[in-house]
């Protein structure tokens, strides 16, 4: 399984002829199997980490590596999760996830068998035949995670795939990822605006400055969901009544609300 490292990453852009930095001198690891999310004020260039993740850009300076390899654009090792359900709409819930395995040549017996338990893990029976528009936002969701799952990639990005659900829907959404990401575990990289949503989900949480982006500082939540054993929880509620879930919320709202105030002078 691959880990991801950003490398004194820099990012700049050209915009009506001048240049600006979004990113700068951005160093973290992903590990293998690690689950970490970022967060940041808007234009922090959460989203550029992970299009470079991805192979989608490229960085100015530094560089970014998937299992020690430079990355030089998309590749079979690593699926991308979007906030738009990015849904071929004249396929049904079984072709959308077959799409990549028939692109990879997947023999046809392999191909239901991993549809059959990503569709099960997912709670998509039922749906089988059903096209997107057919489907609840958090329904065809779940479509596009099976789809970057049953691939087997050793990286999952995800860029607020739960951007667009509404809020009952999403937090759904979040225990079922959560379930998920413990039966299957992957190397994540997962962007969000949500405090909450990162705690929940992620072992170690980035947090970002203001543009230029930068680590302000990387919160390791996995050491103590281990020690209050939150997984004894099954609803994202009962963990967020923890004390120790609420302090590690109030910490990250403190460092962003800091970024804010220096970014306001």
């Amino acid at each position: 399984m691959s880990n991801i490292v950003f490398d004194h990453v820099g990012r700049r852009f050209r915009r009506d002829g001048r240049e600006f930095p979004a990113l700068e001198d951005v160093s973290f690891e992903v590990k293998a199997k690690e689950f970490v999310a970022i967060v940041g004020p808007s234009g922090c260039g959460k989203t550029t980490c992970l299009r470079m993740a991805a192979g989608l850009e490229y960085p100015s300076a530094g560089k970014v590596t998937v299992g020690g390899n430079p990355v030089k654009g998309p590749g079979p090792d690593r699926s991308v999760v979007f906030q738009q359900f990015a849904l071929f709409p004249w396929k049904t819930v079984t072709e959308n996830i077959d799409f990549g395995l028939r692109a990879a040549h997947v023999p046809a017996a392999e191909r239901r068998a991993r549809i059959a338990r990503y569709i099960e893990l997912m709670g998509l029976q039922g749906y089988e035949s059903a096209f997107p528009h057919q489907l609840s936002g958090g329904m065809q969701q779940r479509v596009a995670i099976a789809r970057s799952y049953v691939l087997d990639p050793d990286v999952l990005l995800m860029d607020e795939p739960f951007g667009a659900l509404d809020a009952q829907t999403r937090v759904v959404m979040q225990e079922e990822l959560i379930k998920l990401a413990r039966v299957s575990p992957r190397t994540v990289l997962f962007i969000t605006h949500a405090v909450e949503e990162a705690v929940y989900l992620a072992d170690r949480v980035v947090v970002m400055t203001c543009r230029p982006g930068r680590v302000a500082e990387i919160i390791d939540v996995a050491q103590v969901r281990k020690r209050e054993s939150w997984d004894r929880h099954e609803r994202i509620e009962d963990v967020m009544d923890e004390e120790s879930f609420v302090h590690l919320r109030t910490r990250i709202w403190r460092l962003l609300r800091e970024q804010q105030a220096r970014n306001a002078h």
